[in-house]
């Protein structure tokens, strides 16, 4: 005496179903998720000059790119023997932005101070 193949219910979403392809349903939810493109990182970079204070640009370290007094003085002195340090990777927003906070506060305290940025 053969049985009924029986089938476990399903719900409201029905049977597995599969697609021209041979894959079922997930596969294809996988494939056709919008891929979300990051944006662009921009790095922010301290450059060296012959007069503004190792003091001050570790100032300028702690009060915009919030480092304790220890990260700032090793970025300070690879600015110093390198002639440029990236001191922070940011969305071009937040780049642009503390970009301009540090070139003014320097130029306030009268330092040539440079800080720019370039994409990463």
């Amino acid at each position: 005496m053969s049985h009924p193949v029986t089938h476990p219910i399903y719900g409201m979403a029905g049977p597995p179903s599969d697609d021209e392809n041979g894959q079922d349903d997930s596969d294809v939810v996988v494939k056709t998720k919008p891929k979300t493109k990051r944006p662009p990182l921009y790095k922010v970079l301290l450059l060296n000059d012959d007069y503004t204070p190792m003091e001050f640009v570790v100032h300028i370290l702690e009060r915009f790119f919030g480092m304790n007094h220890a990260q700032a003085f090793e970025i300070m002195l690879t600015v110093h023997k390198k002639g440029v340090a990236v001191v922070g990777v940011f969305s071009h927003e937040i780049a642009e932005t503390k970009v301009g906070q540090v070139m003014d506060f320097a130029r306030r305290h009268q330092h040539p101070l440079q800080c720019t940025m370039e994409k990463e």
